[in-house]
């Protein structure tokens, strides 16, 4: 599933061919995505003005001046920039651009969604999301009075988007080893010390992912069609049963949120 790394990717490719440019037209292939695609979707756009291509938590946001283009890739979406290319299979919509450039969304499983979002409008969807990790608002003074009012296991925690946004499953568990801390442990059992620290290493691990052009994990790809590179560096996840590469005790595994989790028994406390 494509995470906050793999989207602001996406966002970074897509950027310098859609903004300032105006939407020409949108080719609906296959309207029944996660939500239905608008069907007068292409009226409502065709001749508007990309203004801004941002991201808040996994969504990608396209400004106009009659609102915001809400792209989500579900679990298995990309966004492409492509000229003139013959759709394939499960290439479900194209936003066509007046500079020759389309964005072309491809979704096998259609748990993605596009939808627009009126201007003036603060999206439902949108609506109770927690701080982003990289900003500077998400911080110790921010976090530690949250976390000492629940008892749930760290990483279930930090994966909760109403809390902070986009720290998925994969760079939760690298963050809690980087920190030594065992991801099942409760919120409200960690110290202040520790969770500044656990903090700090979110910043940096969702920095390195995006640095690395996100995590290739099965068929993500962005903008430019090209693989992320992040799960070659990655100390847990996915490698329970393996030599930790600090100790090189065997990583051991538990369910927490229905999620695997891969830990160090000896390195996470």
């Amino acid at each position: 599933m494509p995470e906050l790394p793999e989207v602001e990717t996406t966002r970074r490719g897509i950027e310098p061919y859609a903004k300032g440019q105006r939407i020409e037209k949108v080719i609906v292939r296959e309207k029944r995505l996660r939500w239905p695609v608008d069907e007068n979707l292409s009226a409502q756009l065709s001749g508007r003005q990309i203004t801004s291509v941002e991201r808040r938590a996994k969504y990608l946001l396209l400004a106009t001046d009659i609102g915001e283009v809400m792209i989500h890739l579900g679990m298995s979406g990309s966004l492409r920039i492509i000229e003139q290319e013959k759709p394939k299979k499960h290439d479900h919509l194209d936003l066509v651009l007046c500079n020759g450039k389309t964005i072309r969304f491809n979704d096998p499983r259609r748990f993605g969604s596009v939808l627009l979002a009126p201007a003036g409008q603060q999206h439902k969807l949108l609506a109770s999301l927690g701080v982003e990790p990289l900003l500077d608002e998400f911080n110790i003074d921010y976090l530690w009075p949250l976390a000492k009012q629940r008892k749930l296991p760290i990483k279930a925690f930090i994966m909760n988007n109403q809390v902070v946004v986009g720290v998925g499953n994969i760079y939760a568990q690298e963050a809690l080893f980087l920190t030594g801390i065992h991801p099942g442990r409760a919120a409200n059992r960690i110290s202040k010390k520790r969770l500044e620290s656990l903090i700090e290493a979110i910043k940096q691990v969702l920095a390195k992912a995006i640095e690395a052009g996100g995590s290739s994990l099965k068929d993500f790809t962005g903008a430019d069609g090209k693989p992320g590179y992040f799960q070659q560096t990655l100390n847990v996840y996915g490698r329970q049963g393996e030599a930790c590469v600090v100790c090189s005790n065997p990583l051991k595994q538990l369910t927490i949120g229905q999620r695997n989790t891969a830990f160090c028994s000896h390195c996470q406390r």
